[in-house]
């Protein structure tokens, strides 16, 4: 496999990466339509941490983290790693020396479509990591790969200089030319949020909140008493 190793993509600002980083995974995805969610399966080693970064794409070998070292001299301050390979792959590409060596340039954490080790290290130095898997399996420095180019997880395509927003819900990517955006539309989202929560407080129901009694009454749904409905039951 031979490969390519990008140099200065294009990035969304930290000043507007920042911005997005005061809204939840959840919030963001909402705000997008609904989009840019990675799968469940790609979970924190850590609990209570949020992180937002520029992407620094990563396609590997299975088994091979030739191309994370490579990527290493790419990385600076504010961005996330984010690692793949050509196939599915669960061995334990990083560990607690790679996330020395990224801190130092000022990266704010990795997300990893394969496996992470050394998690305890990774949890007493603060620096956060999702991965897929938990794994002790080590890795080779043999095939070429690249980095800064595009890549896929879950479906959801991640291009060098892309947002990407952790948290304990998951891992959401966010288009570097819709950054701002989606943080004005997050911060509209949580507004609406905090109303609707304070009618909560009040007592208000979701159903009358959300105007749900009528769609209960289309979709063919009763309210009967308990008697009406042990008298009908066959």
């Amino acid at each position: 496999m031979s490969g390519v190793i990008v140099t200065n993509p294009p990035k969304a600002s930290l000043e507007d990466v920042d911005a997005l980083a005061g809204f939840g995974v959840a919030t963001v995805s909402e705000a997008m339509g609904r989009t840019g969610l990675l799968g469940p399966g790609i979970r924190p080693v850590q609990q209570g941490v949020r992180v937002a970064g520029t992407a620094v794409t990563v396609l590997s070998w299975p088994g091979d983290n030739l191309m994370i070292h490579a990527a290493v001299e790419q990385c600076g301050e504010g961005d996330i790693l984010v690692v793949t390979t050509t196939s599915p792959c669960t061995d334990g590409l990083f560990g607690e020396l790679f996330a020395t060596a990224l801190r130092q340039r000022g990266v704010r954490g990795v997300v990893l479509n394969t496996g992470v080790r050394d998690t305890q290290e990774l949890r007493d130095m603060g620096f956060a990591a999702w991965s897929r898997a938990v794994s002790s399996q080590g890795t080779v420095k043999a095939t070429g790969g690249s980095v800064n180019v595009p890549i896929a997880i879950d479906g959801q395509v991640i291009r060098p200089g892309d947002v990407i927003l952790a948290d304990d819900d998951g891992v959401v990517v966010v288009p570097r030319e819709r950054v701002r955006e989606t943080a004005e539309k997050s911060g509209a989202r949580e507004a609406k949020e905090a109303a609707t929560r304070a009618a909560f407080v009040a007592g208000q129901l979701g159903l009358d909140r959300y105007g749900l009694r009528d769609t209960l009454k289309r979709l063919g749904v009763e309210y009967r008493t308990y008697e009406e409905y042990e008298e009908s039951a066959p």
